[in-house]
């Protein structure tokens, strides 16, 4: 038995794992999209490193893009195996493939129009809604904590990690030549103070270990003061008559702030502002979530008793179409924008900085993860100049950050969610899902804890598990 790492190693996006079980089953683990990379990102989406058709099953962690974001391509070059995936997962892919392939779709669009300028050849999207279509009929959806044997030498079972909206650890046990190994994958997890969420649940014993380290080298500040964070730069931004723009994954991040945003409101200190989410995608994912109330945790279900909508508020309002989106360049006054997508790489957030990014009045608030090339990786890093659609902007806005709102858990987090191991029994970590750096900091913590053989596989390098 082996493992193949295609993605999310030593970086955070792209996350797929290939386990070989005997000589013709293959099982990917996620199939997700490199992001925020610069001008390796096509390249590194344009190549497998495996042959689709040689795919025995595809299983999927969680509906973040960077996990399932390249699923249409994978059925588009060959693949027609079942997807296994909890049933939020599914929900929320739907919504998500589609609009990745529209953005894709109308990124090309623009390009083409240059190439054609320039008399340079047409390129093609990744895949088109029509393919990204594709994908959903071969979704299988299995509960979390219901044992499922996918046939006689694999059984799988999801663990609700948190993280989002239907995350789950992938928890296999692995039959070859008579002898079973218990393979987990965490996928991304989720933080056990979580503002709407369900906290990570322990996971079975297993032999082998794939553990992400986006945060592994750091601790979140505690999750209440976020609540007054996000309020004074509201607060400081509308005294300057200027406009608050959030860059914000659509699921996950945007309910949080919705959230947050309710919580000021029942607190009557919730500035009396226009409050925009300008992103239909977050619009539809919001919509998803209301309706698996079973996900949160007690505190959100006791505030229903009360509350029956704890992401709406006075002042709220939902910008769908592409005119209304356009309008608000032209508002006058201050506002709040929360618009996708989180590391603004694509998306009318993209659009809303470039726009705004040039006058002192306004803020950039980043409140989770960027990938440090990304456009908001590098606002976050205190850059003094970005490019934005082929243009250069000089960054005179103010740039603030929130980061105790990242979905992903910390050190503690992490080392919490390992602690139902017998450490005896774990033969091997791998360390995915994370900048190199990080996770060699994380090792070393891990290392200190008592496990004793931790690994941090390089880009498609395959590697043995068993004698």
């Amino acid at each position: 038995m082996k493992i193949t790492f295609h993605g999310a190693a030593r970086t955070v996006t792209g996350s797929k794992h290939l386990l070989h079980i005997n000589p013709n089953k293959n099982v990917l683990l996620d199939c997700g999209m490199f992001q925020g990379l610069g001008k390796e990102t096509l390249e590194l989406n344009s190549h497998w490193g495996f042959e689709p058709r040689d795919i025995t099953y595809v299983i999927i962690s969680h509906a973040h893009i960077d996990h399932i974001g390249l699923l249409p391509k994978l059925v588009k070059d060959g693949y027609k195996g079942k997807i296994f995936c909890t049933p939020q997962t599914a929900e929320l892919a739907k919504v998500l493939l589609l609009d990745s392939a529209h953005i894709q779709e109308s990124d090309v669009l623009h390009i083409n129009k240059i190439h054609e300028k320039q008399n340079r050849e047409p390129v093609e999207p990744l895949y088109t809604e029509e393919e990204a279509n594709n994908v959903f009929p071969l979704f299988v959806t299995i509960p979390l904590g219901q044992p499922t044997k996918i046939d006689d030498d694999i059984e799988l079972l999801y663990k609700d990690c948190g993280h989002i909206l239907g995350a789950a650890s992938v928890n296999l046990k692995l039959k070859e030549n008579g002898k079973e190994t218990r393979l987990t994958f965490s996928g991304d997890v989720g933080r056990y103070n979580d503002l709407i969420l369900h906290s990570p649940e322990p996971f079975p014993q297993a032999d082998y270990i794939i553990i992400e380290s986006t945060y592994g080298d750091r601790l979140h500040d505690n999750i209440t003061p976020a609540t007054d964070k996000l309020l004074k730069f509201i607060t400081d931004t509308a005294a300057k008559g200027g406009k608050l723009i959030i860059p914000a994954f659509s699921v996950g991040r945007t309910q949080e702030l919705l959230y947050l945003l309710n919580r000021l409101d029942t607190e009557h200190r919730l500035p009396a502002l226009t409050y925009y989410v300008d992103s239909p995608l977050s619009i539809e994912t919001t919509e998803i979530v209301k309706h698996h109330p079973e996900c949160f945790n007690k505190e959100v279900q006791d505030l229903l008793k009360k509350d029956t909508d704890v992401f709406a508020f006075p002042g709220l309002v939902y910008t769908r179409t592409a005119d209304e989106s356009i309008k608000l360049n032209s508002l006058k006054g201050p506002c709040v924008i929360i618009s996708a997508s989180g590391m603004a790489e694509a998306g009318r957030v993209k659009h809303h900085i470039a726009n705004n990014i040039d006058n002192h009045n306004n803020t950039i608030l980043i409140v989770g993860y960027c990938e440090p090339h990304s456009l908001g990786g590098l606002l976050r890093n205190g850059a003094k100049h970005v490019t934005i659609y082929g243009e250069h902007h000089d960054v005179v806005a103010e740039v603030g950050t929130i980061l105790s709102l990242s979905a992903h858990g910390d050190y503690n987090d992490l080392s919490q969610w390992l602690s139902c191991q017998d450490i005896k029994q774990v033969r091997k970590l791998f360390l995915v899902h994370g900048e190199y750096e990080v996770q060699q900091a994380f090792r070393e913590k891990l290392l200190k804890k008592g496990f004793t053989d931790i690994e941090i596989p390089a880009l498609h390098q395959t590697i043995g598990l068993g004698d």
